[in-house]
């Protein structure tokens, strides 16, 4: 018994050296090759001189033998601005950039990774960059991956204070760091056609006033910094929370965002409590989508919105509290995707603020769940002024006597999921994100608007007819 265990024993042994052999032979037979789990990795259009988010890849080597390479190498050495870590090893200057006797054994990987930060390209459009990850195998064989991006030269700014009136205009991308502070006694105006992209700490503070001067063609654009993707299927620019918003303090008067596009910050917009004789904002043929906060949250403020779309926001997308605020041709449309304890598309209240006068004309409010308008009055003797004219409410139909709250009022059919909720609209792609607020030509919001309170134009700058439609597009009929 003793001698058979002995005997067992050593033969164990003899298989595990020969599979420990078999495991660390290398071999120099010129058909063996790396596979590779692809063969061009590509990164995402990126900000000059802005180090990329990181990528990997894998090499796998399923010869049968162990396969030793000379060397792994950049073929544009530092010339093209790519940095790589091949299995822990940093490709850079001490190494001449690349790695030598690199051995990957039989079954087994290395993971690769790659990232970037180019220089300035001095054009003013995305410009291709790429090089050649080499691979020289010990049998001669040269291999390659292929590393490829787009690279845009961007103005960057770094927590900026406006102390006098000042103007941004330019075309190429302002990627803002820290954010921007409008002083109490200056104004920022920002030209048509400008692109802002925030950083995640980044927004803008307003203690003085803020003017955009977008135009239908060439809408002024806030959005967050981030160009990559999150999936292949989901670029970040469609996730909210990217960036702080816009907020208006309480010395803030004056402000006119014209054609503007604010999306995926945190808060859109948020306005202090102010004086209410003096307007604060007109928020006119604009845009706030996908917030992770509110669209616009205003504590008793002057507020005047025109032709403007808010939709998609985790807390209401328009938010009330108090003052006075004037609603025309509005789109209010609360079907944000990333948590089912959204709030509401309208809130107004006065249970902190006396709400002096809140009309909505000519709007569409609308969203998932069945009451998608909130009014909360404070005690008797705190005024609680509304009035709705020619509006499509997507709420249980309010039983009043009072002519003067609610005047030719469509209350959506919450059991009707044909003409109202997300069939109102054009594109509603809840997989990918993608949303298009323009009116589908199933909407019942079509021809119903009331012509007297009619704005001329629509949100994207297009003529109402005579019998103007709800919300804050016009429905043409494509021939």
């Amino acid at each position: 018994m003793k001698i058979q265990k002995i005997l067992t024993a050593l033969l164990t042994s003899l298989l595990m050296l020969a599979a420990c052999s078999d495991d660390d032979s290398f071999s120099t037979a010129p058909g063996l090759l790396l596979d590779f789990s692809t063969d061009t990795v590509r990164l995402d259009t990126c900000f000059s001189t802005v180090p990329t988010p990181m990528k990997s890849f894998w090499v796998y080597n399923r010869s049968g033998e162990g396969i030793r390479l000379q060397s792994i190498r950049l073929e544009r050495g530092n010339q093209s601005g790519f940095r790589v870590n091949v299995d822990g090893v940093y490709l850079g200057a001490q190494t001449g950039w690349q790695t030598n006797q690199v051995e990957v054994r039989n079954k087994d990987s290395v993971r690769v990774f790659v990232e970037l930060t180019s220089a300035m390209n001095y054009q003013e459009e995305p410009q291709k960059l790429e090089d050649n990850l080499v691979f020289t195998l010990e049998n001669g064989n040269v291999q390659k991956v292929n590393l490829l991006t787009y690279t845009w030269d961007a103005t960057l700014l770094y927590n900026v204070c406006v102390r006098k009136d000042s103007v941004i205009d330019q075309r190429k991308p302002i990627v803002v760091y820290g954010g921007i502070k409008v002083d109490s006694l200056a104004t920022l105006t920002i030209a048509a056609g400008t692109t802002l992209y925030f950083h995640n700490d980044a927004g803008i503070e307003v203690y003085g006033t803020l003017r955009t001067e977008g135009t239908p063609d060439a809408n002024v654009v806030m959005r967050g910094d981030r160009i990559d993707h999150m999936f292949d299927y989901l670029p970040y620019d469609r996730v909210s929370g990217q960036w702080q918003g816009i907020h208006f303090n309480e010395s803030s008067y004056g402000n006119h965002l014209l054609y503007t596009d604010i999306h995926s910050p945190y808060n859109g917009i948020v306005c202090d409590s102010s004086d209410v004789t003096k307007q604060k904002l007109y928020l006119e043929s604009s845009t706030i989508h996908n917030c992770q906060g509110y669209g616009v949250k205003a504590t008793n403020s002057n507020l005047r919105l025109d032709n403007t779309q808010i939709t998609n926001t985790l807390g209401d997308c328009l938010a009330v509290i108090g003052g006075q605020t004037e609603v025309n041709h509005c789109t209010l449309a609360q079907f944000y995707p990333f948590d089912a304890n959204r709030g509401v598309a309208l809130r107004f209240t006065a249970d902190t603020m006396p709400l002096l006068a809140f009309n909505c004309t000519n709007s569409l409010i609308t969203g998932y769940g069945d009451d998608q308008m909130m009014g909360q009055p404070g005690d008797e003797e705190t005024a609680f002024n509304y009035a709705f004219d020619h509006c499509i409410i997507r709420t249980p139909v309010i039983e009043t006597d009072d002519s003067v709250y609610f005047t030719n009022v469509i209350y959506e059919d919450i059991e009707d999921t044909l003409s109202t909720g997300r069939k109102h609209f054009v594109t509603f792609d809840t997989d990918n994100f993608i949303y298009d607020f323009s009116l589908d030509s199933v909407s019942i919001a079509i021809d119903k608007a009331g012509a007297e309170h009619s704005l001329p134009l629509d949100r994207k700058g297009l003529p109402r007819d005579e019998r103007p439609d709800i919300g804050a597009y016009e429905f043409i009929q494509e021939e």
